[in-house]
């Protein structure tokens, strides 16, 4: 019971920081044109991003499209990540940074995968 309530909350802070994310980069942010327009990243390319993100994190709300959402919301951290490291004009250091602020959402999106769904009956 407490795992399943653990997995619920996750999914719910999961799916703020989804669409927060997402609605940012399709909506236009300036900091995330800023930092999309560093790794040549235009407006479309952003916004298309950003819709990606907030579907994966709305998938993940429902049983059957679960694994999915987690998926893609993970391809695009990892897509970040290696927006990140591949940075030309940054330091090592601000390079890691980059990483490091972007791993905590990873290990989420592997956490809830462990977690798995709440509504899903336990196999076993």
């Amino acid at each position: 019971m407490v795992v399943k309530i653990l997995s619920a909350a996750l999914i719910l802070v999961a799916l703020y920081m989804g669409v927060k994310q997402g609605w940012a980069m399709v909506s236009g942010k300036p900091a995330m044109l800023e930092m999309f327009s560093k790794w040549n990243v235009g407006k479309n390319g952003m916004m298309i991003i950003g819709f990606a993100t907030i579907i994966g994190a709305i998938l993940v709300l429902f049983p059957s499209t679960f694994l999915w959402g987690n998926f893609i919301t993970a391809a695009g951290i990892l897509l970040i990540i290696c927006f990140h490291l591949n940075e030309t004009t940054a330091t090592s250091a601000e390079r890691l940074k980059g990483v490091a602020i972007e791993l905590p959402f990873l290990l989420l999106s592997l956490v809830i995968i462990y977690l798995q769904h709440p509504l899903v009956k336990a196999v076993g």
